[in-house]
């Protein structure tokens, strides 16, 4: 599988990588009050904009993608990292980071 632009996004991730956009964290109580965003918590759950081509692990195993573009995704708090790209943040995220996928 070889990567591909995204049309969002102008980035091709290295091999074992995806790019994630995390969806909006919930900003606001059951019982209606408004939470600041230094009150939230880091995002978990975000949509696979691009994904990069399959990795090869030590063995020369290869390691295929468990998402595809499009997802949406539970991954690692603590993982990833964070750039921001034409005013937008992404978190540039290994194959093992992703938790689960939401159907």
């Amino acid at each position: 599988m070889t990567a591909k632009l995204s049309k969002k996004l102008n980035v091709i991730p290295m091999p074992g990588y995806v790019v994630i956009k995390s969806l909006d964290a919930q900003t606001q109580t059951a019982s209606g009050i408004y939470l600041p965003d230094s009150a939230g918590e880091k995002p978990q759950k975000g949509e696979i904009i691009v994904v990069g081509d399959d990795e090869i692990n030590d063995k020369g195993i290869k390691i295929k993608s468990p998402v595809k573009a499009g997802d949406v995704v539970i991954y690692k708090k603590w993982g990833g990292s964070e750039v921001k790209i034409d005013g937008v943040e992404y978190l540039f995220s290994k194959f093992d980071d992703i938790l689960a996928v939401v159907r």
